[in-house]
């Protein structure tokens, strides 16, 4: 199979170096055509434009900022699109995924969309996570070539479900990375450096898998009683942190924010129940 690597930013440059190790013919495209050099030192083809790149494959794969620039490639690789298997690898939200699918299929291709979900060292080996959705025909079509790549998940045949994963998760990852830097912040208004907190702090990561595992059956089944961690136990710690981030002259505005809706809870009667309760 010819595989083309439209976009050669980091992620574009790991992705077509996967499938030159893999032996796969590689055409890449880049608006900047210098970054397809070291590529084509190793072997790949560089196309002068997304129509050539897009002609000269079977698979293309599409990795750009997001889906205006995705759509904006398509556009200008127009016919040459028709009989072939487009699979966006751009984040951008479950909509616009959706908006990628009616242009390819209005230009006579097929679709899948992608969420790369490790970083860029990964890609090429196991430990890259990508995350397809989109008709299983042409994922399993494909399939070879992303295993290539790492290790892919087909989510089903709606073509949001990629993206649906990809904003819960890095809803997951940023919200986790922005709590480390304000708990940072309070650590050194205390005079406790980040290199003192960071074994700590690692410390409670590692106690989070058990958590959410407790809280993802919960929320399924719905039982919240008998609770390991209360609601109005929550509250109590919300009460001693916003006061601490606000004597350290930190934002607590994201804390005030989830502390609304604890005491919403509690307001509901639901105070004596289990965390998993405040799941929407």
């Amino acid at each position: 199979m010819n595989v083309a690597v439209l976009g050669l930013g980091p992620m574009g440059q790991a992705l077509a170096g996967a499938l030159l190790d893999a032996k796969y013919r590689t055409t890449v495209w880049n608006r900047t055509a210098a970054k397809a050099g070291p590529l084509q030192a190793r072997g790949a083809v560089a196309a002068g434009t997304p129509a050539a790149a897009v002609g000269a494959a079977d698979l293309i794969l599409v990795n750009v900022v997001d889906h205006d620039a995705v759509d904006a490639v398509l556009t200008a690789a127009g016919d040459a699109v028709a009989g072939k298997t487009v699979v966006g690898l751009s984040s951008d939200t479950p909509e616009r995924a959706r908006r990628t699918a009616e242009l390819v299929a209005g230009l006579g291709g097929g679709y899948l969309d992608g969420a790369i979900m490790t970083p860029t060292a990964t890609i090429g080996t196991p430990a890259a996570s990508i995350l397809f959705a989109g008709p299983r025909d042409r994922y399993d079509a494909g399939v070879q070539v992303f295993d290539a790549l790492g290790t892919p998940t087909w989510l089903g045949p709606e073509y949001d479900r990629a993206a649906a994963f990809d904003m819960a998760l890095l809803d997951l990852f940023w919200t986790s990375v922005a709590g480390f830097l304000h708990a940072v912040g309070i650590a050194k208004a205390h005079g406790i450096g980040p290199t003192a907190l960071l074994p700590h702090a690692t410390g409670i990561v590692d106690i989070l898998t058990p958590i959410f595992t407790e809280i993802a059956e919960r929320a399924d089944t719905g039982h919240h009683d008998d609770p390991s961690a209360s609601v109005s136990s929550v509250a109590a710690s919300l009460h001693h942190l916003i006061a601490t981030a606000r004597s350290a002259g930190m934002d607590d505005a994201a804390l005030q924010a989830f502390a609304g809706v604890v005491e919403k809870a509690i307001a509901d009667g639901n105070g004596a129940k289990e965390i998993s309760v405040l799941t929407p």
